[in-house]
């Protein structure tokens, strides 16, 4: 980067450097990645625990539903009820974060985030972990 590189804040370097546009992109898209990567492994650990927490109470639901059974469940095996809480939770969240993007488009301030992001895993090189996927050249 030279001295003219320099001195152009982020978002004006935007619409100079399309590579700059395809790197973003990319580091928002590992974001996505990462967020959806967590929120399966959360599936996959903490709801079945919970749900073997709770075979009791589901058992009992399954024969007589009624909305006293499910707060004893919630009540009285807080444990399991706050791990597919943080299942359900987790998923709600990256879906409204996700469908806002797709709908709304980035925030400023999360598109510049993800710009100065990208300036530093540049700037660091091979030795960052995301270097490869964000910055080195792909050749076709």
């Amino acid at each position: 980067m030279d001295q003219s590189d320099a001195q152009i804040p982020p978002t004006e370097q935007t619409d100079l450097d399309p590579l700059f546009k395809i790197q973003v992109q990319r580091l928002h898209q590992l974001t996505v990645y990462g967020r959806w990567l967590v929120v399966t492994i959360l599936w996959l650990t903490v709801a079945p625990l919970s749900l073997w927490g709770w075979r009791y109470e589901l058992s009992l639901l399954r024969s007589h539903f009624t909305w006293t059974a499910l707060r004893y469940g919630i009540i009285y095996n807080r444990l399991p009820a706050m791990g597919l809480g943080l299942c359900i939770g987790m998923t709600t969240a990256v879906l409204v974060w996700q469908s806002r993007n797709i709908l709304w488009g980035l925030p400023l301030q999360e598109q510049r985030r993800l710009e100065q992001q990208v300036h530093r895993i540049c700037q660091q090189g091979s030795s960052h972990p995301l270097w490869k996927w964000v910055c080195k050249p792909f050749r076709p």
